[in-house]
């Protein structure tokens, strides 16, 4: 009976692991997401270093990373802060947005996943729910939930990549102008409705409207151009989580 060689061994893939960096900056992201670190407050590095439980010289490159998404703002002289987003710029947040949304319906339907059709019913349904009660930040988080699963289920990671900023982006828009407060809609448009319908029939140009007049909504209530709609406030004080010391990691292990 011949002997069989011995089976080669599969190598083994290395599972990647968030580095130091990579941490910092997605607990930066969430502390501004959040509120912890509020819209416009100053960063000072040996304050922050210590806080998060780093050295200062990961927390550079991570705070460079996010002055390139624009979600910290670099001023000579004054250091590092929180970037804030006025009324002449809430306009192109939703353009943006618009462009990533929309082509994530595109994908959706092209892709034929009515599966994830469910998804976004659960989703919506959550967001009528909370918008019944009076929490600011409790709607605002329901409302970008759906958003940011329209885009997680189009099954494009730079979409999804470019949509995780857009969506802090839109919660320091949210902020009411004296910086005092969130403040959403409670009334829930129309437009998620007649959305969801157009995914469900498979209607690209639907679903553009929809989301076009939702954002149009959107620009008008945060600009004071929206007249007489339903909106509620939750003071920035309520809203703020604790910033707490990352794990480090051991970037050349």
């Amino acid at each position: 009976m011949a002997v069989q060689p011995p089976r080669a061994a599969t190598p083994m893939v290395r599972v990647p692991r968030p580095s130091t960096v990579d941490l910092i900056t997605a607990e930066l992201r969430s502390a501004i997401f959040s509120g912890a670190l509020p819209v416009g407050s100053p960063i000072g590095e040996v304050e922050m270093a210590s806080q998060l439980g780093v050295s200062r010289s990961p927390l550079r490159e991570s705070m460079q990373r996010l002055v390139q998404e624009r979600l910290l703002t670099a001023s000579p002289g004054r250091g590092m802060r929180v970037s804030e987003i006025g009324p002449d710029r809430i306009a192109d947040v939703y353009d943006a947005r618009l462009a990533i949304e929309a082509q994530a319906a595109r994908l959706i339907i092209k892709a034929g996943a009515e599966s994830v059709l469910d998804r976004l019913e659960a989703a919506y349904a959550a967001l009528v729910e909370v918008s019944q009660g009076t929490d600011a930040l409790a709607i605002s988080d329901a409302d970008l939930e759906f958003h940011r699963l329209l885009v997680d289920v189009a099954g494009s990671d730079r979409l999804g990549l470019y949509m995780s900023t857009l969506v802090i982006e839109t919660r320091i828009a949210g902020l009411s102008g004296d910086g005092d407060g969130y403040t959403a809609r409670r009334s829930v448009s129309e437009t998620y409705r007649q959305l969801l319908d157009a995914l469900a029939a498979g209607d690209a140009f639907a679903a553009f409207t929809a989301l076009e007049r939702q954002f149009a909504e959107a620009v008008a209530r945060h600009t004071g151009q929206a007249g007489d709609v339903d909106t509620v406030e939750t003071p920035v004080t309520e809203a703020i989580a604790v910033i707490t010391p990352i794990e480090v990691v051991d970037d050349e292990g």
